[in-house]
């Protein structure tokens, strides 16, 4: 009967979830359709132009990631298809595109929780953006230099059907949304095996090295392996408890945030854009490379900052006790 209970939860809890994923996606969804139907995004579009052709994407999808941005990844899922036909991107595009997505979205509710456990809000949302433009741009010349992934779109999914009627968009709209289901029913069970079975604890004690290369010590180093599978609302919940006890030298939270900007929900998030037709490789073995050679070198720069400086720019002494450095 207990376990009766908990799949019963565990569904009431995805679809809690899904519920505020929906009041999400519709809306930006229609938005969007009236802004194209409108033209408004035709005019958008060269304002974001420059931006996006810095990975070789077309200028509509800048609108996309900005909203992915603000909103999260849903939100920017529920607007590439209608911004861009899938048939006129490759692999190669929507892998690009989805490197940006993955490594900077929802900043202003994921951010917010990385500021609670002490750096400074502005300065990880500049390096978590500025991660996102650098891996993409390393993606895009590496695919357009070897011809990497220029076969023709062909997702598993398209979140909202092209269509040239009202009624035809809500009935796509209408089934993105019972795939969308779906997937977080799946996703959400899959996790809970993984977890159950102590798979997830495998995975962790195994990706542990590689942490230590990005500079992460044993004392964050399994928040920030919780913030890497399960994301930043996890991860970042428990250094918040953790740095405001002042147990955890502030550098260390500093560091182990940067990383789980780059990379957090691997899990969840990659199996998403993957079902768009990504290639796993691009979004998640390189993904993790990235990070953890781009948090180094953030952990590198940081020794050479004095800690008046460190406390003054990027981290707020209040959330900490001591000023222990790397």
């Amino acid at each position: 009967m207990s376990a009766l209970r908990f799949a019963v939860h565990k569904t009431r809890e995805t679809l809690q979830i899904y519920w505020e994923l929906v009041r999400i996606m519709v809306p930006v969804t229609i938005v969007t359709e009236v802004m194209s139907r409108t033209g408004l995004i035709d005019l958008a579009a060269p304002a974001l132009a420059p931006v996006m052709e810095l990975f070789g994407l077309p200028p509509e999808l800048g609108l996309a990631w900005l909203t992915g941005m603000l909103v999260g990844i849903w939100g920017a899922i529920a607007m590439i298809f209608t911004l861009v036909p899938a048939t006129s991107m490759t692999v190669a595009d929507i892998t690009v595109f989805s490197a940006l997505v993955l490594i900077a979205h929802g900043l202003p509710i994921e951010q917010k929780i990385i500021q609670k456990a002490g750096p400074g809000f502005a300065i990880t949302t500049m390096i978590r953006i500025a991660g996102a433009i650098v891996y993409a741009m390393i993606l895009h010349h590496l695919y357009a230099t070897t011809g990497w992934l220029a076969e023709t779109l062909d997702p598993t999914w398209i979140p909202v059907a092209a269509s040239t009627d009202w009624i035809g968009f809500f009935g796509g709209l209408m089934e993105a949304l019972i795939y969308m289901l779906a997937i977080l029913l799946a996703l959400a069970w899959g996790l809970e095996v993984l977890k159950q079975t102590g798979i997830m604890a495998l995975l962790m004690k195994i990706l542990a090295p590689a942490l230590r290369l990005a500079g992460i010590k044993s004392e964050t180093g399994q928040f920030t392996a919780v913030g890497l599978f399960l994301g930043i609302s996890y991860g970042g919940g428990l250094l918040i408890r953790e740095a405001r006890s002042g147990n955890l030298p502030p550098r260390q939270v500093f560091i182990s945030c940067v990383f789980m900007g780059f990379a957090h929900s691997i899990i969840e998030d990659t199996l998403i854009v993957m079902a768009l037709g990504a290639d796993a490789l691009g979004v998640l073995a390189g993904r993790l490379v990235f990070a953890v050679a781009a948090t180094a070198l953030t952990a590198h720069l940081l020794r050479s900052i004095p800690d008046e400086a460190f406390f003054a720019l990027a981290f707020r002494r209040a959330n900490c006790q001591s000023a222990a450095s790397l």
